[in-house]
């Protein structure tokens, strides 16, 4: 995990007492909300219905055990007990009042974090896949590019005043888990037939008014040369981007009105200028880097075998124990087994080091807020971090948290302490690991509520023999057309619109932002709140009497097509 130095210690410092007394004169009335809000925004602080809103960076999604111990600590004494995780890898609270702005500031330094480039028209938070650095199909570790991507832009004077805000993502396996082809700018990192490492350049993709998916404008990047090109792809962005007009201010519709060929000759025109300059960092600038993502120290021994029942956990904790006599009651233990044994099955995913696996914690529960952690449950994921996953945690895309290298002799440990504090759904890539943004009960923006919908999805959903029955299927849920929960890239999307004053839900079919990424289209005319719950079943049991073996929800919709769905739907 990459730690400061003096120069990021003193950029965050400087910033702190900056916007303390940009906070101070607004308090004051010397500054009006017109002259504050450029100022605030460019330190994550948005006004939205009902209070201040704080988004805080978490670059790449990344976290140590006191950084998440923290978060808990602003949810506790700033905020009212919670936290909400985003589709950026980040964490926003609801509830700021103006006078704490700067102390949460200066609290967040303390463990090296920040809200700087949260907001407003620059380079936001770049982000990556949860699994980077554990997965076995990987060509490199993404993140010590990423944390490069995040120094180049942090402060850069040429690209703080874009058209628009604009968003980055480094990958660096086949499998897309981080949404890479819906960014401004998608990054591959890939070898070529030489062996090399360097990088695929993915333009002009976005969710929002108008979706796009970003096409391919370079196969590979050399690796010495990814912030000239990432440069170049921005310059060229700045030149021409409208500023005219926010809904055509973002890099796809300039790639869109160019064209890919015409925009990628730009690009390539500007790159040989950029080498000329010697923008890029020398090889040893990235080895230093590359130096706090070293593996954690792995046992050699760890063994294979992933515990079944309490005896073989060896937890020695009071919980554990006490899991242990109960477990001599053989109707506990077998519910207690299939518990567990379903969150093995569902949540945890293969590591490329030997006894070892990657356990996602799932912030979906049935019922619950999409995303929201409580002050505890963050308490909690910090201390299972230090004790079982090396001092690290990620934030995922679909707002759930990943501890990256768990031992298997420890799975059923950690499934305990997650049980007791109701964070062991085993729910990822189902039906009820929805996606869902704040919507109407918080934003400004938005037209629709997203959270009552995303509970009675989640409620109406709750069984999970159901769940795994309709196997993989994401479902994303946005309050308006700005697209914040990503229902452009659900299997199915739900859209909140507003009609003549009432709240509609548009029903979307086929999407994808995984690595067979795909847009999905709208159904039809929209529903109410209860009429796209009952939709939505409608969907699925299509999917169920259609599907054919191995298929997903999005593969039988990519055979069979809209129709069969429409004539269920509407008749």
């Amino acid at each position: 995990m990459y730690r400061y130095d003096q120069y990021d210690r003193s950029l965050v410092d400087a910033r702190v007492a900056e916007f303390r007394d940009q906070c101070e004169r607004r308090l004051s009335g010397e500054l009006s909300e017109a002259q504050f809000t450029p100022l605030r925004l460019q330190n994550g602080l948005y006004l939205q219905l009902h209070a201040y809103m704080l988004r805080v960076a978490i670059p790449y999604g990344t976290l140590s055990g006191d950084q998440m111990r923290m978060l808990a600590t602003i949810a506790r004494k700033y905020d009212r007990d919670y936290g909400h995780f985003t589709t950026r890898q980040n964490i926003q609270y609801n509830w700021i009042k103006l006078e704490d702005a700067a102390d949460i500031l200066a609290d967040l330094s303390t463990v090296e974090m920040h809200a700087i480039q949260t907001s407003g028209n620059c380079i936001r938070n770049i982000s990556s896949d949860q699994y980077a650095g554990a997965s076995a199909e990987e060509v490199a570790d993404p993140r010590p590019w990423a944390e490069l991507l995040r120094q180049w832009s942090s402060f850069h004077p040429e690209f703080a005043h874009l058209p628009r805000k604009f968003k980055i993502c480094v990958i660096a396996a086949d499998t897309d888990r981080a949404a890479m082809r819906l960014h401004d700018i998608g990054i591959q990192l890939v070898k070529n037939d030489a062996g090399e490492l360097g990088a695929r350049f993915f333009v002009g993709g976005g969710m929002g008014r108008t979706p796009m998916i970003g096409p391919m404008i370079r196969e590979f990047v050399g690796a010495d040369d990814l912030i000239s090109y990432c440069e170049a792809c921005l310059r060229v962005y700045n030149r021409h981007g409208r500023r005219d007009n926010k809904y055509k201010a973002r890099i796809k519709i300039l790639v869109h009105e160019l064209g890919a060929e015409e925009y990628t000759a730009q690009v390539e025109e500007e790159f040989v200028h950029l080498k000329t300059l010697n923008l890029d960092p020398p090889r040893a600038e990235l080895e230093r880097i590359t130096e706090f993502f070293a593996d954690p120290p792995f046992a050699d021994d760890a063994p294979e075998n992933i515990p079944r029942h309490p005896r073989e956990s060896g937890d020695p904790s009071p919980g554990g124990a006490a899991r242990q006599d109960q477990s001599m009651d053989s109707r506990f233990r077998g519910n207690d087994e299939l518990a567990f044994e379903a969150w093995v099955d569902q949540n945890v995913a293969e590591h490329k080091q030997a006894g070892y696996a990657i356990a996602t914690i799932s912030l979906k529960p049935i019922g619950g807020i999409p995303g929201d952690a409580t002050a505890d449950q963050m308490d909690l994921m910090a201390d299972l971090a230090e004790q079982y996953s090396f001092d690290e945690c990620r934030v995922t895309h679909a707002q759930n948290i990943v501890l990256p290298h768990v031992k298997k002799a420890d799975l059923y440990a950690l499934w305990q302490k997650l049980d007791e504090a109701g964070l062991a759904p085993a729910n990822l890539d189902l039906i009820t690991d929805m996606i869902a943004c704040p919507g109407l009960d918080y934003c400004s923006l938005a037209n629709a509520r997203s959270i009552p919908l995303a509970q009675k999805i989640s409620r109406r959903f709750a069984d999970q023999g159901r769940q795994r029955d309709l196997g993989e299927l994401k479902l994303k849920i946005s309050g308006c057309i700005n697209a914040c929960g990503h229902h452009h890239a659900g299997h199915i999307g739900v859209l909140g619109v507003d009609r003549k004053g009432v709240e509609n839900y548009q029903l979307l079919l086929g999407g994808s932002g995984a690595e067979d990424v795909s847009l999905a289209k709208i159904t039809g005319p929209g529903f109410t709140e209860d009429g796209v719950v009952d939709a939505i079943e409608t969907a699925t049991n299509v999917y169920l009497e259609r599907r054919e073996d191995g298929e997903r929800f999005v593969d039988t919709y990519r055979r069979i097509g809209m129709e069969p769905f429409k004539e269920a739907l509407y008749g």
